[in-house]
């Protein structure tokens, strides 16, 4: 009976003795591999990590051996690892699944686009994909047309679907969270419901991101942008603050010259106040420019009657039906704050500062008109 107990007593030892050395063994080779991993880890932040950005890595599609992959929203891990499978980046899905829960990436992982190299082992590439996904810096001043905005997304890289944008752009339903937009009115004849509301500014897009992410972007940052006081002056006024962005469209594209936008805005609101047209020549180029045709400083009479409709400034009383472009800060407070005087008409000089010249009536602005054109075709025969 007492060996019995002896046996039983040593066997017991031995088991914990053994599950020690087992633990010992597996501790001893899971730090050694933590270690290992850290120092691949730290090797890869040497060689690929941008200095100017800790989260960014210059790894990009001219890199050797570079595979772009994208992750897209909501993905998890099984989704992510079917990705770089079909890629051809590893070649068991199941394995990097258990491998990112045991690595503990599970759940970490970025969406957007990343790229990796065809030499990197499972757990680097674990560790790329929780980085900060690559994007593009893609700057947009003041006074561009939402055409024009396409533009610098497609040249900056950024991967879109040019009728999906459009369509949200006409047909902006997905984005009345934002009150300025759900208080937007649908006049005729205004195709781009959202342009004034792509706010000038740098941004920065994953390439290959949705087009309803590219616009909120946009509509995120306006919404950051449009104080509350802009709202409540906006009332004050009598006016909506789409109108307002309306207005500070066109004094954004009429003048380069800050200090000149309050006094062009009252030239405006003079004339809707006598009700004369606004008779502004930017709504004539916003729509030659729509159709293909150059800007032109100076227009002539036949220039102003080939356009027709809503934008006709000339022909048509108030504002036109929406922005004729994204106006900055600056526009939008002189729409809303305008100088007190009671000019009527201004007029480019031409003289390349930017500047324009005020009139009280429309005799004095006539003799300018001719004044600075006049000067301008003889800087052109000189220069000829």
């Amino acid at each position: 009976m007492l060996a019995r107990r002896v046996k039983r007593t040593l066997m017991t030892v031995v088991t914990i003795f053994v599950l020690l050395v087992i633990s010992a063994i597996g501790f001893y080779f899971g730090m050694t591999y933590v270690i290992s991993q850290n120092a691949r880890f730290d090797q890869l932040d040497a060689e690929f990590l941008k200095p100017e950005d800790e989260n960014q890595f210059k790894i990009d599609k001219d890199t050797k051996g570079a595979i772009e992959i994208y992750i897209p929203r909501a993905a998890d891990t099984a989704d992510i690892a079917e990705i770089l499978q079909d890629r051809k980046v590893i070649s068991n899905a199941l394995v990097f699944t258990v491998l990112s829960k045991f690595n503990g990436f599970d759940g970490a992982y970025l969406a957007g686009t990343h790229y990796v190299t065809d030499d990197m082992s499972y757990d680097e590439i674990m560790y790329i994909l929780t980085q900060k996904p690559n994007a593009v810096r893609v700057t947009f001043p003041e006074g561009l047309t939402y055409s024009e905005v396409k533009d610098r997304l497609a040249a900056a890289g950024v991967s879109f679907d040019e009728q999906r944008l459009d369509s949200l752009m006409k047909n902006p339903q997905l984005f009345i969270d934002y009150p300025f937009v759900a208080a937007i009115d649908p006049k005729p004849g205004r195709d781009w419901l959202l342009q004034g509301y792509l706010y000038p500014d740098t941004y920065e897009f994953d390439m290959n991101t949705d087009e309803e992410t590219i616009i909120r972007t946009f509509l995120n940052n306006a919404q950051k942008k449009l104080d509350e006081k802009y709202f409540d002056q906006a009332k004050t006024m009598g006016i909506t603050l789409d109108e307002a962005i309306t207005l500070a469209s066109i004094i954004q594209v009429e003048t380069s010259l800050n200090e000149e936008m309050r006094t062009i805005s009252e030239v405006f609101w003079n004339r809707i106040e006598r009700e004369m047209p606004l008779g502004t020549d930017t709504t004539i180029n916003y729509m030659r420019k729509e159709s293909g045709l150059e800007t032109k400083l100076w227009l002539s009479q036949e220039d102003i009657d080939a356009i027709t409709g809503p934008y006709n400034t000339y022909t048509n009383l108030g504002l036109p039906p929406g922005p004729i472009c994204s106006p900055g800060d600056l526009a939008i407070k002189a729409a809303l704050w305008p100088a007190s005087h009671d000019y009527l008409y201004f007029v480019a000089k031409g003289d390349g500062t930017g500047s324009s010249d005020f009139s009280y009536t429309l005799d004095e602005h006539t003799a300018k008109v001719a004044k600075y054109q006049a000067a301008s075709l003889d800087d052109q025969a000189d220069n000829g």
